[in-house]
């Protein structure tokens, strides 16, 4: 029997046209969650301290600071009052933060000319930047920067947009002619206290312009915006302010950081009340990954401004007393503490990335991020198994499997963890994947390169 219809093609195509019009409008503006590498951290440090090898140094310290104050996993667990599950993980945990600190203790540095700097005479700036920029194209050449870095400049208001123009123009101009028209990998400009398009828009000219000028690959520069005042999520009229911002960046934009210093003090909480746990910067976080969500742009949240560093310093020829040491315990405990919460509550939130801003909080970031990855890993290896299983029966249209972004999203979980050092590769294939797969990056590949080696079976099998 013929079904019986009443539309011909012509009227369906009447109704498609626009529809796909639509559809691929959303596709561009909603491209998904990306599969580049998100770093756990950025680490902020004034440029006038910054050397090619200032990550190495920080790891050092870090790694000093663990032995003081957590010399082994009984210890950690007993400061972060790790109990049941989470303290038979400790000695996992502490092994992978001390590797971590000896071979990649920071993975993402940027050089600073704003709150970590301040305002200098010009002349002194202009050093710094040139100075700055010499430091990351000798550490290009001894392949001592982490695998992220870049520079965050003054805001782009009336009274520093010159000044942080010129900064830009130095610090680039610079690495151009040293590195022979090369940057860093996964170097951006981070602009900061941004409030209206127009200065996302001015950045991007600004790149342009030097990216010509220096001989740099088209689109090299990339950028990053700080979410630190209330108009960068509102604007005057009451309307979502976020993705006018994005949209200025064309294609540049590759992260949003939250700034919860300035934007409490902005939304007038009295500094005794400024933290990261506050309702404000809970409501400020949703608006942002509401906003954002599935644009490609990384989310960063702030730093813990109470620094792990011990009050009392031994004089020359002498040393501390025994109260003293104490004082010392209680004080990096304490901080510590803080900052292992503020970083539980960011992941909770799923903020994979945050500030740190003192060689002491290296340790407590990364056992955070790797309890967090292990407490969840026997969980998610179930459900990103059981989701292939599904992919595997499912039909493909078009090559992509109709539930990419979410296959995508558990991919990335065993992405971050990987990345950062938090589970190894044979705890990553648990679940079922390869470790080639995996590397991929791309769950829409992995599909692929499924359907085309079962396709290929079914050639090779013989027929009955």
């Amino acid at each position: 029997m013929t079904a019986t219809t009443s539309l011909d093609r012509a009227g369906l195509d009447d109704v498609r046209t626009p529809l796909q019009a639509a559809n691929a409008a959303f596709a561009r503006a909603f491209p998904g969650e990306t599969d580049r590498r998100q770093p756990v951290h950025t680490v902020y440090g004034g440029a006038h301290l910054f050397k090619s090898d200032s990550a190495e140094k920080m790891g050092r310290v870090a790694l000093r600071a663990l032995d003081d104050y957590a010399a082994d996993a009984d210890a950690l667990a007993a400061v972060l009052e790790w109990h049941g599950d989470q303290a038979k993980l400790a000695h996992i945990v502490h092994d992978r933060v001390v590797d971590k600190l000896k071979r990649e203790p920071v993975e993402d540095f940027r050089i600073d000319f704003e709150d970590g700097y301040g305002n200098r005479p010009d002349a002194e700036e202009d050093g710094h930047a040139e100075q700055a920029a010499l430091e990351v194209a000798k550490g290009m050449a001894a392949g001592s920067l982490p695998p992220f870095c870049g520079i965050r400049i003054k805001p782009f208001n009336d009274e520093l947009f010159e000044r942080s123009a010129r900064t830009l123009d130095i610090f680039v101009s610079t690495i151009a002619r040293e590195s022979k028209g090369g940057v860093p990998d996964n170097f951006v400009v981070t602009l900061p206290k941004v409030t209206a398009a127009a200065q996302v828009t001015a950045l991007v000219e600004l790149l342009a312009k030097l990216e010509a000028a220096t001989g740099l690959a088209a689109g090299i520069l990339n950028i990053e915006l700080m979410v630190e005042t209330p108009q960068s999520l509102f604007d005057a009229s009451g309307n979502i302010n976020l993705p006018s911002l994005i949209d200025a960046a064309m294609g540049r934009c590759t992260g949003a950081h939250f700034g919860v210093y300035d934007y409490t003090a902005l939304c007038n909480i009295t500094a005794a009340y400024q933290a990261m746990t506050h309702p404000a910067c809970d409501f400020a976080r949703d608006v942002m990954q509401v906003a954002l969500a599935q644009r490609g742009i990384h989310l960063s949240d702030g730093a813990t401004n109470i620094m792990p560093v011990a009050p009392n310093r031994a004089v020359a020829g002498e040393e501390l007393s025994l109260e003293q040491r104490g004082q010392n315990e209680q004080s990096v405990h304490r901080a510590w503490r803080l900052g292992y919460s503020d970083i539980v509550h960011s992941l909770q939130h799923a903020y994979y990335q945050g500030w740190d801003l003192h060689p002491a909080q290296l340790p407590i970031r990364y056992a955070a991020v790797y309890l967090f990855f292990l407490e969840g890993l026997e969980a998610a290896s179930k459900r990103l198994s059981a989701f292939m299983d599904k992919a595997a029966q499912a039909t493909l249209v078009g090559d992509v499997f109709d539930d990419a972004a979410t296959g995508q999203g558990l991919l990335n979980y065993f992405l971050r963890a990987l990345s950062c050092g938090a589970i190894t590769e044979a705890e990553a294939t648990a679940t079922g994947l390869s470790v080639e797969e995996i590397r991929s990056r791309s769950f829409v590949k992995i599909l692929r390169g499924r359907a085309a080696v079962s396709a290929g079976a079914g050639a090779a099998s013989p027929t009955e």
